[in-house]
Parts: structure tokens; C-alpha cells; sequence
């Protein structure tokens, strides 16, 4: 069993098939949290909690003189409580109907379920019986019958944990949640590092590690979605800790909406980390016998480094995030015409970017913005989702089947929940868009948010968008959100309720997508907020994709996608290749680097295929057939963190499951005159099995230099020997220049 209670010690353990997870109930009824990490037996670790009489540090009253040594301050603790002695950074806060703000839990009864809990309107980790177990702790708050039951999903094969709590007030008066995480963890020994990935718009995702230090230090978004500026992800690591040895716990939030993770190093040098909601904008009002129920952390531990903490979310991502047609099937490659055009483009101008991209293998052309209402630019138009026919020159049917017609599916861009003040929506309904009353709202692209927490305007967008799903062959949908929420108001809820905003908006925009995706089950949809505001994996529960971000340059692009690497696989990476200059950074990278990049993840173009020369069209046919002969390597392959950007060489490696091939990219920033060489151990291959080394085709260009042929030629080696003694990639000739090789099983063993 996966999950084991002890009832005679009151014990609770989970077990992976690498990691233990364990809790106890203790004399006073309070929970602990004893330990977390490789698999153990089910020894009682509690042992290892010393009870000391801490100055300043509060005891329980019916204790009296014989407890000062017990003090919750500074017990570890499973889910934690502000305002009855803990004064560290606390999981629940709650204001009761007397104003007072205090709740002190205490355990009532556990269960044991198999398969894995679901939550009702929000995004969640999905498993079978045999698959996952579930766990549930039932905790009260005598005082004020406040119900706490703490969620836990168990999928041992995948090692990997999930956290919840559910809230019920049993009491007869309606209480405030002021904070309700989803998760508090707390080590009473370790120290740690810890790892962050923080941005801004167009360079998302940057890796930041430092160690812990004494206070509190925390990342989140009060942006009203998870945001450029800090990713609902992060690691706590031994301080020695690399891709491959040492110990590390990730920890990713299933939340498209503002959070806050907090990790305190307390006064005896306890660490605490703290996940959920942030707190900041939210005050739930808890009617008599109404439940509130958090969304969900899902967790790791890895005693082998980071690789290892990687591959299992990218594999619970892949099979128990993602759903419906496009899981596993093979997504096409697609052009956008945004880069290309921007807002100038007629339907035959349209179609004619489709034909020519047909023409080189690519099988989905993808209509962005300014298609609609009255939108030639990003002043107007937001809201009015019906087809302008006299700029595309047809009805929008006629022109998804000319595209059809020239051998590529169609798809089409969306940014539902922003609203333009120039637009026939907003004439209509101008209480619909986020303001508060007797304030001029701010803007942000010239736009406004839409009241997503109004179920008014979730059935508005729910009823327009599916008429034109339904006019259309429309394959796919690129679901955009250009800008953060500020100015959060909602007339559909009382002034008792504001508090319940961003909350509430997160749940309106789930239930919308849900509904289509429900009433549309073939349709492809992509993700994006600006590129990466919003790359979570919540939002992976409903789009496999998610746009990586704006900025399309390539060597940028190397840091983006090595960050989002470590929480998320390569499938759910939006990544294409775009023209030169590079329209963010005015670089120029040559175009098997741009391709090669992009290989590392969805694959497609951003670009005017009808500019490029024959050479460069060639080039694109050939990339794409490349990677449709590498798709499964690619996409559901083992991916390898080689070497960082920051290196100057940044090499990645996909290595089949079966250790049978692998594809090994390496990508350089810049030329250095008789520069050192990069050696780079190869992973997950078979130790006794030989190998044979390939240096793929370049794409364009020769060395003003000679390369000894020898050096270049097919070579072989064991896996052992590719694991220890590495490979060595040929040098640079050129700034950005790239590398691939091709590692395929050889005959015979070592």
C-alpha cells in the first residue's frame, strides 16, 4: 500500500517507490510533520522532535507549569494556524465572527482512499486505483468549529505527492478566511537553497538560487494571473546539489492566478515553506456549513539532483495534467502569421502565406490578431468576436476552407478576457469590464480586463466564442491575455464579498474553458498571457501548450526554455522559428540554430514564409522533416540538462526511454578565436551497449576554417564510456552556431 496508518501510534506514512512522506498525531492532537524524503521503513521519527522550554515561545494553558517545553512555535507542523502561539509565517489565517482572528487545529480522523481525489472547477493531478491512493486528514477547530480536511494523492510510480485542503465552517456564524494555503512543509534540521525562477515580459523563467537566510523570503503575483515576474514553481536543495547527485524537493502550484510561496528560516533555523493564494487579495466569506477548497501543490523529492526532480514532472504533466485528443497525439506543425504581418494582411494575402507554407510540410497556418470587429491595431475591437469580412474580403468559413483547400488546417487567435473601451461589447455593457466605482480605471495595451467572476460574462464568452468555433473548420485556438488585473472590483458581488475577486475571476475562466473544451474536444488550444504570464500547469490541465514567450530570439530563447525546463517538459514549450533581425532584439542567428531551438519544444514558424529565399525555404523543409522524424525522441523522450546558456555553450539531449537513441544539441552564444572545447557526458543510455555517434547535416554554411574530417566522422562508443568520459562537440565558426548528433544503438555490445 502506498499509504499506511498506523492507528496504535498514530502514524501516518506515504510511500513512493522513492521517497516516504510521514506524519503523527502527538499527545495534544496536533498533527506533525516528522519527515520527507527517501523511502524509509515506517520507524517512528517523531522521536527526533527535542522538546525545549523556548524564551518568548507560547504553551498550551491546560498545560500549565509542566508545558514549557511544549510550544506549537516551534513544532513542525502539517498544516499550521495563525494567532494561538505559532508565530512563523502560518498556512491558515481566519477572522471569526467576533473579529478575532484565531483557529487551533486538532486531529479528529483519517481515511484512506484509492485512485486519486478530484476538485470540482479547478485543475488537479488525475489517476486511476491503480495508479494513486488518496489520503484524507480531518482536522477541528474546537473553538469554532471551523473543519480542516487535508487532501493528499499518493502516485507512487511517479513518486510524486499532491497536496489540497478542503475548509468547512460547522459553526453557526459566517467566518473570514484571511489565508488559506494549500500546503506548509516544515524541516527541522536541514539547510537549504533556494531555487526561483523570476522575469519580466519577454524573458521569462530566469533560475535565481541562493541559500536560505533568517526571516521570510517569498515569490507570487497580485497580478490577478501566476505572471511574467515569478513562476508558481520552486526548489529546495542541498546546498551541493546539481543535475545529477544531491538532494532536492520541487514543488509546483496547479494555479493560473495569484499566489504566494513563502520560505521562512525561523529563529532556531527551522525552515518553513508556506504555498497557495496569495493573501494579499483575498478574503473568503465562509457561510454556515459552506466549503471553500483550496487548489493543488504537487510535489517531489529527488536524492539523484535535479534531472531526476525534472523528469518526474515532466512525465506527471505529460500522462496526469494534460488531457484530451492532443495528450499524446502528434500536434502539427504550425506557422503564425503575427511576426509576419502583424495587423496589415488581407485573406488573400492570407492564403497565400498558407499555400507556400503547405508547400514546405508546414500543416497548420494560424490567423492572430485583428481579424475581428474593428481591429487594426490595439485601440479597439477587443470583445467584438464576430469575423470583419471586409478586411479578410470573405466570410470567415470560406476562408478557413481555402486554407483547408491548400492542404493545411486552420486556426485562429483569442484574447476573451480583455475588452476594448472602443468596442460595441463595452458600448453595451460597460459594467462588465474591471473598475471600481468612481475611479477611471488604469490601462494596459489600451485595453480593460473582462469581469471573469461575473457568471454573466462567463456565459457571454462562452455563447460568442462557440458560435464562431462552430462557424468555422477551426482546428485550433490561441488563447491570449495581454495584460495584468488591477482596479479589481465586481458588481455581481456584494462589498462584503470583494475580497473573493481574483479568486472567483481564476474560477469563471476555468469553468469557460472547460465548457468548450468540452463542447469542442478535437480543438488544439494554446495558452498564453503575453508570451509566458500565465505558464503554469494549471493551465497545462486545459491547453497541453502554452506559448513560451513574445520574445521569439532564439539565443534568448535558450535561457527561457533552460528555466522552464526544470517544472516543465518540452510538449508543453511553444517555441517557432521567426524572421531576422529578430523583431525583439534585432539579432541574427542563422537558421538551423533558429530551428534547432525551437525543436525544443511545440515546433513551428512566426514569419512571412513568402520573404524568405528558395535556399532558406529548402532549409525550413528540411527542418521539418526532421522533426517529424524525430517527433517521439523530441517530445516524450528523457530530456537532459547538459550544459547551462550561462556557460556559453548551452547543449540539451533527448534520449529515448528505452535507452536505445539519443539527440544531442549544442548551441554556442559566440566565436572565440582557438577556443576550448565542450565536452558534455551523455545520459540515460544503456552502460554495456555500443553506440554509434553521427554528426548531423549542416544546414547552411562551411568553416572559413579546416575541421580535421577525422574529428567529425561517425564515431562509436559504449554508453558507459558516453556517460563518463563524455563527447566532445566540434567547435564554433560562427556567433550562434550549432550542433546535433545523433546517437543510435550499434551493433553488438561492449
Amino acid at each position: 500500500m502506498a499509504i499506511v496508518y498506523d492507528q496504535s501510534q498514530h502514524i501516518i506514512t506515504l510511500h513512493t517507490e522513492h521517497t516516504s512522506y510521514q506524519m503523527k498525531v502527538d499527545k495534544e492532537g496536533v498533527l506533525l510533520h516528522t519527515y520527507y524524503g527517501s523511502r524509509i521503513d515506517h520507524s517512528d521519527l517523531s522521536q527526533q522532535i527535542y522538546h525545549f522550554d523556548r524564551g518568548f515561545s507560547g504553551n498550551p494553558h491546560h498545560l500549565g507549569k509542566i508545558g514549557k517545553t511544549y510550544s506549537l512555535d516551534i513544532l513542525p507542523q502539517e498544516y499550521s494556524c495563525f494567532g494561538t502561539g505559532d508565530y512563523r509565517t502560518s498556512a491558515l489565517r481566519v477572522q471569526n465572527a467576533d473579529g478575532t482572528q484565531a483557529a487551533e487545529l486538532r486531529f479528529v480522523s483519517a481515511e484512506i482512499l484509492p485512485g486519486k481525489y478530484a476538485l470540482e472547477g479547478l485543475p488537479a493531478v488525475y489517476a486511476d486505483e491503480q495508479e494513486a491512493e488518496t489520503l484524507l486528514v480531518h482536522l477541528n477547530d474546537c473553538y469554532s468549529d471551523i473543519e480542516v480536511t487535508l487532501q493528499y494523492g499518493v502516485l507512487p510510480k511517479l513518486d510524486v505527492i499532491t497536496r489540497a485542503v478542503q475548509i468547512r465552517n460547522g459553526g453557526t456564524f459566517a467566518v473570514t478566511l484571511q489565508k488559506a494555503a494549500s500546503m506548509n512543509l516544515d524541516w527541522q534540521y536541514d539547510t537549504f537553497d533556494w531555487m526561483t525562477f523570476y522575469g519580466r515580459h519577454t524573458m521569462e523563467r530566469n533560475l535565481h538560487r541562493a541559500p536560505i537566510q533568517h526571516g521570510i523570503q517569498s515569490i507570487g503575483s497580485v497580478r490577478g494571473a501566476s505572471s511574467h515576474q515569478y513562476n508558481p514553481f520552486s526548489i529546495l536543495c542541498e546546498s551541493n546539489t546539481t543535475e545529477t547527485t544531491g538532494g532536492c524537493y520541487g514543488f509546483s502550484f496547479l494555479y493560473s492566478g495569484e499566489f504566494l510561496m513563502e520560505c521562512e528560516r525561523e529563529q532556531l533555523g527551522q525552515v518553513r515553506l508556506v504555498c497557495g493564494i496569495h493573501p494579499d487579495n483575498f478574503a473568503w466569506v465562509l457561510e454556515p456549513g459552506a466549503s471553500f477548497q483550496t487548489p493543488e501543490v504537487m510535489m517531489t523529492y529527488s536524492d539523484s539532483g535535479f534531472g531526476t526532480m525534472s523528469h518526474r514532472f515532466h512525465q506527471t504533466i505529460r500522462e496526469h495534467i494534460c488531457r484530451g485528443k492532443w495528450k499524446n497525439q502528434r500536434r502539427p506543425v504550425l506557422i503564425n502569421n503575427w511576426e509576419g504581418t502583424y495587423f496589415n494582411f488581407t485573406g488573400d494575402k492570407l492564403v497565400a502565406m498558407a499555400q507556400e507554407a503547405a508547400k514546405l510540410g508546414i500543416e497548420l497556418f494560424v490567423m492572430d490578431d485583428g481579424w475581428f470587429g474593428k481591429r487594426d491595431d490595439d485601440n479597439s475591437g477587443l470583445g467584438d468576436w464576430y469575423p470583419n469580412e471586409k478586411k479578410l474580403g470573405c466570410t470567415l468559413k470560406e476562408l478557413a476552407e481555402r486554407v483547408n483547400a491548400a492542404g493545411m488546417q486552420f486556426g485562429i487567435w483569442f484574447e476573451p478576457e480583455c475588452i476594448s473601451e472602443d468596442s460595441d461589447l463595452y458600448r453595451s455593457h460597460p459594467d462588465w469590464a474591471v473598475k471600481i466605482r468612481g475611479r477611471k480605471p488604469s490601462l494596459c495595451r489600451n485595453q480593460l480586463i473582462l469581469d471573469f467572476a461575473n457568471p454573466d460574462v462567463q456565459n457571454h464568452i462562452i455563447e460568442q466564442l462557440s458560435g464562431i468555433l462552430s462557424s468555422a473548420p477551426i482546428a485550433y485556438v490561441k488563447w491570449d491575455m495581454n495584460r495584468h488585473i488591477c482596479d479589481k472590483f465586481s458588481p455581481s458581488l456584494d462589498d462584503e464579498h470583494q475580497g473573493e475577486f481574483a479568486h472567483r475571476f481564476i474560477l469563471g475562466l476555468y469553468r469557460v474553458l472547460e465548457t468548450l473544451l468540452h463542447r469542442f474536444p478535437d480543438l488544439l488550444l494554446e495558452g498564453c498571457s503575453g508570451g509566458g504570464g500565465r505558464f503554469d500547469a494549471g493551465m497545462l490541465y486545459y491547453s497541453p501548450q502554452i506559448w513560451c514567450s513574445d520574445n521569439s530570439d532564439a539565443i534568448s530563447r535558450l535561457d527561457i526554455q533552460y528555466g522552464t525546463s526544470f517544472a516543465y517538459p518540452v510538449s508543453a514549450m511553444g517555441a517557432h522559428v521567426s524572421a531576422v533581425p529578430n523583431h525583439q532584439t534585432g539579432r541574427v542567428t542563422p537558421l538551423e540554430t533558429r530551428g534547432r531551438v525551437a525543436m525544443a519544444g511545440t515546433f513551428g514558424y512566426e514569419l512571412d514564409i513568402n520573404k524568405l529565399s528558395g535556399a532558406e525555404q529548402a532549409e525550413i523543409r528540411q527542418q521539418i522533416h526532421f522533426f517529424k522524424e524525430y517527433y517521439n525522441l523530441i517530445q516524450y523522450g528523457t530530456y537532459f540538462r547538459l550544459r547551462e546558456p550561462s556557460s556559453g555553450c548551452s547543449v540539451w539531449e533527448f534520449a529515448a526511454a528505452d535507452g536505445s537513441e539519443a539527440l544531442v544539441t549544442g548551441v554556442f552564444n559566440h566565436v572565440e578565436s582557438n577556443a576550448p572545447l565542450v565536452n558534455v557526458k551523455v545520459r540515460g543510455l544503456k552502460p554495456h551497449q555500443r553506440y554509434r555517434i553521427t554528426l548531423l547535416q549542416e544546414g547552411e554554411g562551411n568553416p572559413p576554417w579546416g575541421i580535421n574530417p577525422e574529428f567529425i566522422k561517425p564515431y562509436s562508443l559504449s554508453g558507459l564510456a558516453l556517460e563518463r568520459a563524455g563527447i566532445v562537440l566540434p567547435p564554433a565558426w560562427r556567433d550562434y552556431h550549432s550542433w546535433q548528433l545523433h546517437i543510435v544503438e550499434a551493433n553488438g555490445e561492449v
